[in-house]
């Protein structure tokens, strides 16, 4: 949940991440002058241990930073502010040691946010249609993040695809939706693996996961 840990978890495993700064967090003003030197404009500012983009807003010039500081701090005491990155919005769930096929997220408005997340019809999601250098190195990201953030059993990671063929890894969600309509039970649909038999893989993933860490 703390993403600007994971940040520096996932760059020591080579997975790439857009260029971040930490708000202060002893309440002294943030030069937005050493914002756009560092990240340029726009910029993305979010909680740094919230999830579902609660307090996320995009900032496209400086004089909008302070308010959007303001506004995340109210949800966390750490704020992050990092490059906006343009271009796809992605998400790739791990189940076990096989990576399940990336989904691409249309959302209605620019923003993948919470009101799109958790609104019918405010998004569209589907089975991303990649060339296989894009797909190829969307599962060696999600990978590496997977095993440098010791995770188990299955998560899911979202990335932003640039319009170079980059992706950029935003964050793993190690409890993401388990709702039938959710991501990671489309994208396991997608790989032919029906929700019930969905849920009794994790249920076996975790139960063989405790039988390696239980004391002996």
């Amino acid at each position: 949940m703390d993403k600007h840990l994971s940040r520096v978890v996932l760059r020591a495993a080579g997975v790439a991440t857009a260029n971040w700064l930490m708000a202060p967090s002893d309440g002294s003003a943030l030069d937005p002058d050493e914002v756009g030197r560092h990240l340029d404009w726009p910029v993305v500012v979010k909680p740094s241990k919230q999830g579902s983009t609660v307090g996320l807003s995009i900032v496209r010039e400086p004089g909008e930073l302070a308010a959007a500081v303001a506004e995340a701090f109210r949800f966390d005491d750490e704020v992050m502010i990092e490059r906006f990155v343009p271009g796809q919005e992605l998400t790739v769930g791990i189940l076990g040691d096989a990576v399940l096929p990336t989904i691409e997220i249309q959302p209605v408005k620019e923003l993948y946010d919470y009101e799109c997340k958790y609104t019918p019809g405010m998004a569209r999601e589907f089975v991303a249609e990649l060339s296989a250098d894009v797909q190829s190195k969307l599962a060696d990201q999600a990978r590496r993040a997977f095993a440098a953030l010791k995770l188990r059993g299955y998560a899911r990671i979202d990335f932003r695809l640039d319009p170079t063929g980059q992706p950029w890894c935003l964050e793993a969600n190690t409890l993401p939706g388990m709702t039938p309509t959710s991501l990671i039970p489309q994208a396991a649909a997608a790989a032919g693996v029906l929700f019930p038999d969905l849920c009794e893989r994790i249920v076996q993933l975790a139960l063989a996961s405790s039988h390696h860490t239980r004391p002996s």
